[in-house]
């Protein structure tokens, strides 16, 4: 495979992405992403279609909440194990297959088991992170970790509107197998544009062994467990507005339409690839000052979101500025951990999106709880206080990080 046919130039013993290419991982892992979130907008139609009551409709969420988490720990470490280009084409076919299955289900039970299957290879999206990182030359990766993170946060943000849209215009299966679809043509186009990229410990390292060394890393790396805990409690936010935010904009005054709502998804899509400046921020030095601003505006960010009820204006303010934020410390979380071990890629950051997952939930369950006993107000000082824990733990640690200790490959 020649570096013109892939996209990629060579150099003495580097390859050097090029933007075509960065693009596509992008596209890639939003795609991926997105299939964890479709079926929001859908509970209603999903719960009618297949007799689902009211108080087990939000296990169709949860089931693939829950599979894309055990696929975080058990699928994203097999990058440091396994030839990266196969692994992703693979995940990614058989990511179609599980679409196919829920898109022409026929009971209840084949429905959540096919989502909790479309979960756990949804995180075919940090196997692609971890890939790009690899591949990136090590002054330019922040750059090409926040193209890519982009392209999953837009993927976060505009599942929503897209499943929505397809729905009203085909039906809610259209919105799985239009998805199965669109994996395969991903995945031809990964095979012939990527290059193999092996372990080089591959041969000498277990599944086993990979995994425990994810624990490993973990006890040995302070600037993991950090970011770690950032990553929750920036995702935790995160969910807090996102999971609740229809609530207060369905209601009166506003009463907005389903197609309305998701329309916000936009900008926040804004602020998100607004933030890829944060990567070329960390490849000049400043991810400390990056992070910090970053965790100063979220905190802010909630108080333009105070006002949703009273002016949208402040809510697309306010979902910029919180999207921007978020996505620039998460940009810097990665850059960061990823340059402990480059050889441990998969595992750091596949161990790092569990905390993400945490928090993601955590989030979800404590805005949706609280709106309902205190209202909107309550859950913007919900996510203010959130941010602001993010940012004094920032602070407090952002001093005698310790430097990568011994290469954890075993």
């Amino acid at each position: 495979m020649t570096a013109g046919a892939t996209g990629l130039s060579a150099g003495t013993s580097r390859y050097k992405l090029s933007g075509g290419v960065t693009l596509l991982f992008a596209t890639a892992c939003g795609t991926a992403v997105a299939n964890v979130y479709f079926a929001q907008p859908l509970l209603v139609t999903l719960g009618r279609d297949f007799s689902i009551g009211t108080a087990t409709v939000g296990a169709v969420v949860t089931l693939t909440q829950v599979g894309y988490g055990l696929g975080l720990f058990f699928l994203v470490p097999l990058g440091d194990l396994l030839d990266r280009r196969r692994l992703v084409v693979a995940q990614l076919l058989l990511l179609a297959m599980a679409l196919t299955a829920v898109g022409t289900a026929v009971s209840a039970a084949l429905l959540l088991v096919g989502l909790t299957i479309v979960g756990l290879l949804a995180v075919v999206t940090q196997t692609l992170v971890a890939f790009a990182a690899s591949l990136a030359l090590p002054e330019e990766r922040g750059q090409v970790v926040g193209l890519v993170t982009s392209g999953v946060v837009t993927g976060i943000l505009l599942a929503r509107t897209v499943s929505g849209l397809l729905a009203d215009l085909a039906g809610w299966r259209s919105v799985y197998l239009s998805s199965a679809a669109l994996a395969c043509v991903l995945a031809l186009a990964l095979s012939r544009l990527l290059p193999p990229r092996s372990s080089a410990k591959a041969a000498a390292t277990g599944y086993g062994q990979l995994l425990r060394s994810t624990l490993t890393l973990f006890a040995r790396e302070r600037l993991l467990r950090v970011r770690a805990l950032l990553a929750l409690l920036i995702f935790a936010a995160f969910s807090t507005l996102w999971s609740s935010v229809a609530l207060p904009l369905s209601a009166p005054p506003l009463s907005l339409s389903h197609t309305e709502i998701g329309a916000f998804g936009l900008a926040g899509a804004v602020g998100a690839l607004a933030a890829t400046a944060a990567g070329r921020l960390n490849d000049r030095g400043f991810s400390q000052w990056t992070t910090g601003v970053g965790l100063a505006l979220l905190t802010v960010s909630w108080l333009p979101l105070a006002f949703t009820r009273h002016s949208l204006w402040a809510l697309a303010v306010g979902v910029i500025v919180l999207d921007l934020a978020v996505q620039a410390v998460h940009v810097t979380n990665q850059t960061l951990i990823y340059a402990l071990h480059p050889e441990a890629g998969s595992r750091l950051i596949g161990g790092y999106m569990v905390f993400y997952s945490v928090g993601s939930a955590s989030g979800a369950v404590a805005a949706t709880t609280l709106y309902a006993v205190a209202g909107w107000t309550a859950v913007c000082a919900l996510g203010a206080g959130i941010s602001l824990l993010a940012l004094l733990l920032w602070a407090v640690t952002r001093r005698g990080a310790p430097a990568a200790s011994l290469t954890v490959a075993d």
